[in-house]
């Protein structure tokens, strides 16, 4: 027997909403472990893994969800309300990164080692530089009339697919970093299996928030 319109609307709705709470736990979860794992505060090189993870996997994640409709956690704030927490957590996670990087640089200096020699590290660069710009972009949504030449709408699809891509960029440098020497050198077996696949979870939950909420609404106006 087919299910009713509403039936499908409600599984959904329910499908959403749990996978938007699986991705605030994974977040969450794969951050503390990461800390746990790097022991921020034994070496100079501890602050990064720490720093990063708090930036691209839990930080922007929980920006993001802030305009989920099914798994925000600020959905008794106003849409104004949202956008000004959003920005905060992206900037909050812009400074964490820039750290992070400004860490890792100072440590391979203090080392003689060369910097940009891996894909993890250039893929990092990428998300740091993209994030910043991503930031900056954001102002304008802040506030419009900085831009007046610029139809609202299409700064909202702009920045929603920029920041889409940046948050794919950042999840790639972590699942590219957990193939480094530091990070397989202790974790192993499922347990990397596992690691590896919570920037997926997030990524999944994420690319459905906005295609769903965003992107697919302005593809199908006339």
């Amino acid at each position: 027997m087919a299910l009713s319109v509403e039936t499908e609307s409600h599984i959904y709705r329910a499908l959403r909403t749990a996978s938007g709470a699986a991705a605030h736990l994974v977040a969450l979860g794969f951050t503390i472990f990461v800390a746990v794992l790097a022991r921020p505060g034994s070496s100079l090189f501890s602050w990064h893994p720490v720093l990063m993870s708090l930036a691209f996997s839990f930080l922007m994640t929980e920006a993001l969800l802030v305009f989920s409709p099914e798994s925000s956690l600020l959905r008794s704030l106003s849409r104004k309300g949202r956008a000004r927490c959003h920005w905060a957590l992206q900037l909050l996670a812009l400074l964490c990164a820039l750290l992070g990087l400004g860490l890792v640089i100072l440590h391979k200096e203090q080392l003689g080692k060369a910097h940009l020699a891996t894909w993890h590290g250039r893929a990092g660069l990428l998300a740091v530089l993209w994030a910043t710009l991503q930031c900056s972009g954001g102002v304008g949504l802040l506030y419009p009339k900085l831009l007046p030449r610029w139809p609202l709408s299409k700064l909202k699809l702009y920045h929603a697919t920029s920041g889409l891509v940046g948050y794919l960029l950042g999840s790639t440098s972590l699942m590219l970093g957990m193939c480094s020497l530091w990070f397989t050198a202790t974790v192993t077996g499922g347990a990397w299996y596992l690691a590896v696949l919570c920037p997926v979870i997030t990524s999944l939950v994420i690319m459905n928030q906005v295609s769903n909420a965003y992107l697919y609404r302005k593809r199908i106006q006339p």
